[in-house]
């Protein structure tokens, strides 16, 4: 976790240092942050073609990367917005290849210094697969702060921030992965069945290689760094956009599923709780929705929601707790494992495809890990201990979970636990805080990208932003009112979207960007990802729809 840099001295390496420092200095007189200083045509030895640095979204990387690292905390409010300076925005996160807030305003200590590094590109190390073309290394130069030292994209003309070791990474991926995905592993073994599993282990290695062709695509160019990069990369500005869409429905959707669920947890805990209010009245369940709404409504308005990823950081934590509770409920309680279960559920099979399917939802950050890396030949092993420990994770739960509920298993096996049980209420407390510290974090890419599209005039204004972020969590707290039912809401995103995201879109944009440097079995196997994607998604998306319309006949 790096520290906040302000007052500490850094130095640059380049071939014209006095002119660089003069050329800084400038900027800086000027008010110009340091991001635009090294992003400036005159600075840059390679710079970043336009339709990259341009095309909407250009938030995507810095608030994504809240996911896949761990910043230095500044706590404030919305500040002045300016999308053409995103490293000053008032949701900068340190955590982006960018300076943090307090170097932009620190003056230059010491004068640039002389290369002291070769400046020779080192020889790719990065592992290859089998099934997986090499490609070339990008050309990156050093950045030193106080001794440490940092690498600069000359694709993009900016630090790329703390690296990250082989633990931090393999933290900031199971962080990503193992969410609230947990949570419906024994429903949804209960929904498919004992071989119902099988699928759980089928998406783990798909997602895994799809994961792999990701990487290959990033390696193919330097410009690229995130998913809609590679998006644009292989369909043009129309793929970038569409994909940009795609993710941050996927993020709104989970926002809205963290709602349901915190509505879910805490009316099993307070059941009586009503608001009655002049002849009008809410549940115990609307009623905590709302108030999960008003509580996390301030967390969006934070200028640095680095102090949030602090917090969320722990949900690996927080997880595991989770699932600690469960097996002492099973053993120690001794609830007990009773219930055989059934060899399959044919008919309620797609539900538990979809659930599945949202438990591996983490390709849209795991290009920002990857570049995140101090050592990025070590990814692939990166990923694999990722999935193998996350999945080993889903499937005990399911297990576990299935065996002590049987088919009377709820949407989250926190509502199946014992309420009187120490560990249960453990459990479900650890269920209930760490969306509140998700919840921002998962919403402020989609705030940010809307910012975006602000006509000019309004993108200083303290206002716009506090608007646009306070409808987005009415929104949800509205979808998730009136579809009320976690584990369907759950199924659709994992059928309809991860599906996209996780086995659809990566091999067909490593075929489109590699095409001519593919193998007739690399393409096979594509094609075969891409197939099973398309099927699980159309199958499950019509089975979670028609189940989610039917509950709301019911209600009615």
């Amino acid at each position: 976790m790096k520290n906040s840099v302000s007052d500490q001295s850094f130095y640059i390496e380049s071939e014209d240092e006095e002119e660089e420092v003069e050329k800084f200095n400038r900027h800086e007189d000027d008010g110009h942050d340091i991001y635009t200083y090294f992003s400036s045509a005159e600075n840059l030895q390679q710079s970043k073609p336009s339709s990259l640095a341009t095309q909407w979204p250009q938030s995507y990387r810095q608030s994504i990367d809240l996911y896949s690292n761990v910043p230095s905390p500044t706590i404030g409010f919305l500040g002045t917005p300016t999308v053409s300076r995103l490293g000053s925005s008032f949701l900068l996160s340190s955590l982006t290849r960018r300076f943090t807030p307090e170097i932009q305003h620190t003056p230059v200590r010491k004068p640039l210094l002389p290369p002291s590094v070769d400046d020779e590109i080192q020889p790719d190390k990065r592992s290859t697969h089998s099934l997986v073309t090499p490609a070339p290394p990008s050309r990156k130069t050093s950045v030193r702060f106080d001794d440490k030292v940092y690498e600069v994209d000359h694709a993009h003309g900016i630090p790329l921030g703390r690296q990250s070791t082989y633990g931090q990474a393999v933290m900031n991926g199971i962080n990503v992965l193992c969410g609230v995905g947990i949570l419906s592993t024994p429903y949804a073994a209960k929904e498919g069945g004992w071989l119902g599993l099988i699928i759980l282990l089928t998406f783990a290695l798909l997602s895994y290689y799809t994961g792999l062709l990701l990487r290959q695509c990033l390696d193919s160019s330097p410009e690229l760094e995130t998913y809609p990069d590679i998006g644009q990369a292989a369909f043009g500005a129309a793929g970038r956009i569409t994909l940009s869409i795609i993710l941050y429905v996927e993020l709104y959707a989970s926002c809205v599923d963290y709602i349901i669920l915190e509505g879910d947890n805490l009316s099993s805990l307070f059941p009586n709780a009503h608001l009655s209010w002049g002849g009008f009245e809410l549940s115990s369940h609307r009623f905590f929705c709302l108030i999960t709404t008003l509580a996390v409504l301030p967390t969006v308005w934070l200028r640095d929601l680095s102090v949030l990823s602090y917090i969320s950081a722990g949900g690996v934590v927080a997880s595991l707790l989770v699932v600690l509770c469960l097996f002492w409920v099973g053993l120690v309680d001794q609830v007990g494992f009773h219930n055989k279960g059934t060899p399959l559920n044919f008919a309620t099979l797609p539900v538990a495809v979809g659930l599945y399917g949202f438990c591996y939802s983490g390709h849209a950050v795991f290009p920002n890990i990857y570049t995140s890396m101090a050592e990025q030949a070590q990814f692939s092993s990166v990923l694999l201990s990722c999935f193998g420990i996350c999945t080993l994770l889903y499937a005990g739960t399911a297990i576990v979970g299935y065996k002590m509920f049987g088919e009377a298993a709820e949407s989250q096996f926190t509502l199946n636990m014992p309420k009187d049980l120490i560990a249960s209420k453990i459990a479900v407390w650890a269920t209930i805080v760490n969306p509140f510290t998700k919840y921002a974090l998962t919403l402020s890419p989609v705030a940010m990208s809307l910012e975006e599209l602000l006509p000019s005039r309004f993108r200083k204004s303290h206002f716009y932003p506090i608007v646009i972020r306070t409808l987005l969590v009415i929104s949800t707290l509205l979808v998730g009112l009136s579809v009320p039912f976690f584990g369907l809401v759950l199924s659709l995103i994992g059928s309809l979207l991860t599906m996209l995201v996780a086995l659809i879109l990566p091999p067909a944009c490593y075929l489109s960007i590699l095409r001519g440097k593919v193998s007739r079995i690399q393409a096979a196997v594509c094609i075969i990802i891409i197939a099973v994607g398309v099927v699980s998604s159309v199958i499950g998306t019509y089975s979670a729809l028609t189940k989610i319309i039917e509950n709301l006949r019911n209600v009615v």
